[in-house]
């Protein structure tokens, strides 16, 4: 006959709970009796099985990442360090994809679509009543915020107003006084990051006395293209800026065609920096401010399985994750 988690449990006198989750590398099991369940599995030549791990565990063994969108650089790189803080549990992911508000035809009801399918909910940088909160906490499962912060609810995130700063404060710092700003969408936003890196921007103009002027802001659609027909906009004011602070380095690949094509040169006429730390800022030789998105996704993760590990015993509330972010000046800043 097949070999059992029974069989395991037994041998190592500890229930077929312990068992499953001294197997999958949970951290709420004792060190010791973790190390003696393992050496048992391997004698007897045992592997747990998803089935058999997840009904010793009452747990459906999915988690649920709900994003606006499931293309572009970001959320591929958010994925990724998803990936690798998951890959050592038995989990498998649902992806609910909601699209903006206003463009879906029904409202985003991501509660009725994981109900009793999952362990634990990732929201990926959107607001909490977007995606009807009060349904998704009487899921009753741990539900994890990655990209803002809610009062009480477990986040990993970045600072997006300080992230801003440093990238207006550089601009500021190489004498520029005409700053513009290309931002995913009209602001203000319901997307908190967006609102934040406004307020930084806002803050550094002000601080030093510089013209706040709204002309100076256009939606790009954190796309090239949408970077691309920002610039145009405002390389044909009259003034125009001196330089340009881009909310996502794709849009600031735009915004660089733009100045190309009409023989503005990067760093010398008008300055630009981007934000992220796209793989490529390097090769175009962009001015940005990183920020860890790999490194996001894979804390994101881990916090998540951390409280569905805990279950009851869970503290009722976890400190905000803050990741850092750094400046790297480059030839579009005309350093």
């Amino acid at each position: 006959m097949a070999l059992t988690i029974r069989d395991v449990a037994r041998a190592a006198g500890v229930s077929t709970a312990t068992v499953s989750r001294a197997l999958r590398g949970l951290d709420n099991v004792d060190p010791a009796t973790r190390d003696r369940v393992v050496r048992i599995a391997r004698e007897m030549k045992f592997s747990v099985s998803p089935s058999a791990s997840r009904l010793a565990t009452g747990r459906t063994g999915s988690i649920a990442i709900v994003t606006p969108f499931l293309g572009g650089w970001y959320f591929t790189e958010l994925f990724a360090g998803m990936e690798a803080a998951l890959q050592r549990f038995d989990v498998d992911l649902l992806l609910h994809a909601t699209g903006m508000p206003g463009v879906t035809a029904h409202p985003l009801r991501a509660h009725e679509r994981v109900r009793r399918r999952v362990d634990g909910v990732l929201v990926l940088g959107m607001p909490l009543e977007m995606v009807e909160s009060e349904g998704l906490f009487e899921l009753d499962v741990p539900v994890v915020l990655l990209g803002l912060q809610a009062p009480g609810v477990p986040s990993v995130s970045i600072d997006d107003r300080l992230a801003a700063r440093m990238a207006v404060e550089h601009l500021v710092e190489r004498g520029h006084k005409r700053i513009g700003l290309i931002s995913g969408r009209p602001l203000p936003t319901m997307f908190v990051p967006e609102n934040d890196r406004l307020a930084g921007y806002l803050e550094v103009l002000v601080e030093h006395g510089l013209s706040v002027d709204e002309t100076l802001r256009e939606p790009g659609d954190f796309k090239v293209a949408g970077g691309e027909q920002a610039m145009e906009r405002l390389l044909s004011l009259r003034p125009g800026p001196t330089a340009v602070f881009a909310m996502s380095d794709e849009m600031a690949y735009g915004a660089l065609r733009a100045m190309r094509r009409r023989g503005v040169e990067p760093g010398k006429d008008i300055a630009i920096i981007g934000f992220d730390g796209h793989d490529l800022a390097d090769t175009f030789d962009l001015s940005t401010v990183r920020q860890p998105v790999r490194d996001l996704g894979k804390a994101a993760g881990e916090l998540l399985m951390e409280r569905i590990a805990a279950g009851s015993l869970a503290d009722a509330e976890v400190a905000p994750i803050l990741l850092p972010t750094q400046l790297y000046a480059r030839g579009s800043t005309g350093c």
